[in-house]
Formats: structure tokens, C-alpha cells, sequence
């Protein structure tokens, strides 16, 4: 009882942190200071705002200030003054603050923020890129492709392996040997590789909606094999129960017994798998996007973000460039968590 009351916590603990980091994709124009698309070419590659009690003049304020360095007359950041505060402005930072509009769910507009600056005054929590747009702004906007790709692209899985696993189980047969020696081929073959040249054979220059749904379409199908294999076992184990038995025996449809005594026991599976198969699927999606494959400019995803450390300048100078890859690290170890748990769970419902 113990063990499953721990195991219980560290599923809820694991779940609000995902409900949180999904929150904020959902609501991305709330939690971002600025909108992802505006650019300001006075401050090219502006580093991270720096976050202090402290104002230019060394006195102690009990607000807490976003300091700011400002661009030359060139447009770039001068990083090598001897000091550090010099031209550097800062501002009170201001809890939901009225900025620049964005649409709710597509629904309704806001300007409503949840942190900010009075303007011209700015705060950068990740700096600026090459066009002197807000990273970080640009992040939680990307978070909602990067995100919802792993998402669709695993419910699309999900579906697929569900349907082949139960259909291949419960009939066995010619159709059994079909469908599992196609998931064999499947998992033989390097997943990623294949999705490189499934993606390099469809056309590069479509809208970024299309290219969006081409990345889940060929995500989702590519990955199916795994889990229809586990789904395949559960059922054919179950069928073979008196409780399977009894209801063929009394007239009940395949469909029913399938729907109504099978499938449920695989829903331990199903969920585990989700939890493995969301974050290898958002780290596809960033992969497609880092080399040119995937959703390109000027929509903001992880993966195109991560696409200017492919110049050397930038890889070797500014280092809050990197702040969108490290910043993914909790996500995926958010999702690994969950599964181990999910796995534990499964073992103490099982021993009980």
C-alpha cells in the first residue's frame, strides 16, 4: 500500500508539471512578453536581461528590475566593456501587464501578459536573435508546434497500433502474419533515416499549416509498429479467458468482445506508451526543423530556433542562443517520469 501511495504522488507530481508546461503552449500570448514575429533591428542578438534588487546606482529597491544592455548606433551588443552595468537601462518589473495583442485560442483578442516592462523599456529573459526578435517569446510560441506535433503525431500511433494490434491478436491467421512481419519491417528500419527520406521526397515549399500536418502524418505513421505489437499480446492473452469465452458463447459480436472485455486491459499499455513516444516525437519534429525539413520561418518552432547554431559566430558567441535546447531538457525528462511511473503503477495493480 505504501509503495503505491508513493508511486500515486509521484504520478501527480509528474502530471501537474506536464499540465503546467502544456498550459503554457496552450496560452502562449499570456505567458510571453512580446509577440514572436516583431522584430527590432536596434537590438540584434541583445544578451538576457539580467534580474536584480539593485538599481544603476547601487541602492536596494524591494521591486525586482529587469536590466537591459542597449544596442550601438550599429545595431549590435557591444559584450566587451570593461563594465558590465554600462549602458545598461532598467525597469521595474510588472505583473499582468497590458503589451501587444495576441488572440486567445483564436477566439477573442487580449493584451493581457503575465510579466513585462513599461515600454521603451524591455525585458529579455532569453535575449534577442538575429533579427532582434524576443527569444523567449519565440519559445513559448514554438512550444505549441513542437508540442502539439508530439501529441497528434503519438495519438496517430496510438490509433494505428491499436487497430493492428487487435485485429492481428484476436483473429491470428494469414492476417496476424501480415500485419506483425510489416511492424518487423518497421522496427527494423532507422526510424529517424526514414523519416528524413520520406520528408526529403515530399515537396519543401508549402505553407507552414501543411507542412505542420505533413510532419504528423509521416511522425505518427512511421512509429506504429512497437505499440501494436505490445497491444497484439494483450489481447491475444485475453481472449483466451473464460469471461472472452462465455461472451462468444452467448452470441456477443467480435467487435463487442474487442471493445468491451480487450481493449480496456490495454490501456496500462497505451498510456505508458504515450508517455515514451510524445517526447521522441517532439524531439523528431525539432530534428526536422533544425536541418530545413519541417516548419521554416517566420513561424517560431524548437527546432527552427535551433537552426542558427549552425553558423559558427553564432555558435561560439552567443551563448543564450542555446537557451531553447536546454530549456526542453524538463519536458522530456517530464514525460520519461511519467512512463516510469505509469510502468510502476501498472506492476503494483498487477501484484495486488
Amino acid at each position: 500500500m505504501r509503495i503505491g501511495k508513493s508511486v500515486d504522488k509521484k504520478l501527480a507530481v509528474y502530471l501537474v508539471t506536464l499540465i503546467v508546461l502544456h498550459l503554457i503552449a496552450i496560452f502562449p500570448g499570456f505567458f510571453a512578453s512580446y509577440d514572436f514575429s516583431t522584430q527590432d533591428r536596434d537590438s540584434i542578438y541583445s544578451p538576457p536581461s539580467s534580474l536584480r534588487f539593485v538599481d544603476q546606482k547601487g541602492l536596494w529597491h524591494w521591486r525586482l528590475s529587469a536590466c537591459t544592455k542597449q544596442a550601438s548606433q550599429s545595431g549590435s551588443i557591444d559584450l566587451e566593456k570593461n563594465d558590465p552595468k554600462e549602458g545598461e537601462t532598467c525597469a521595474p518589473v510588472r505583473f499582468l501587464i497590458s503589451g501587444s495583442r495576441y488572440r486567445v485560442l483564436g477566439l477573442f483578442e487580449s493584451s493581457l501578459h503575465l510579466f513585462g516592462v513599461n515600454p521603451p523599456n524591455k525585458i529579455l529573459v532569453f535575449g534577442t536573435d538575429s533579427f532582434g526578435r524576443d527569444v523567449f517569446s519565440r519559445f513559448v510560441y514554438g512550444s505549441q508546434i513542437s508540442l502539439l506535433a508530439g501529441i497528434l503525431a503519438t495519438i496517430l500511433t496510438l490509433a494505428i497500433g491499436t487497430v493492428f494490434g487487435a485485429v492481428a491478436g484476436y483473429y491470428g491467421g494469414w492476417m496476424d502474419a501480415i500485419l506483425m512481419r510489416g511492424a518487423e519491417m518497421f522496427l527494423a528500419l532507422p526510424w529517424l533515416y526514414l523519416l528524413f527520406a520520406i520528408r526529403a521526397f515530399l515537396p519543401l515549399h508549402i505553407s507552414p499549416g501543411k507542412t505542420f500536418l505533413l510532419l504528423i502524418g509521416v511522425i505518427g505513421v512511421v512509429g506504429w509498429a512497437r505499440p501494436a505489437r505490445l497491444v497484439r499480446g494483450v489481447v491475444l492473452s485475453g481472449k483466451e479467458r473464460g469471461y472472452c469465452r462465455a461472451a462468444k458463447m452467448y452470441g456477443a459480436s467480435d467487435l463487442y468482445v474487442m471493445r468491451r472485455h480487450l481493449l480496456p486491459q490495454t490501456y496500462s499499455v497505451i498510456l505508458t506508451q504515450s508517455a515514451l513516444l510524445i517526447p521522441q516525437y517532439i524531439l523528431a519534429e525539432v530534428t526536422l526543423s533544425f536541418l530545413g525539413l519541417g516548419v521554416g520561418e517566420p513561424v517560431a518552432s524548437w527546432g527552427n530556433m535551433l537552426a542558427t547554431l549552425q553558423e559558427y559566430d553564432v555558435l561560439v558567441s552567443y551563448w543564450w542562443m542555446w537557451a531553447p535546447g536546454i530549456a526542453v531538457i524538463p519536458v522530456f525528462l517530464s514525460y520519461q517520469l511519467l512512463a516510469n511511473a505509469l510502468q510502476e503503477r501498472a506492476k503494483c495493480s498487477a501484484s495486488q
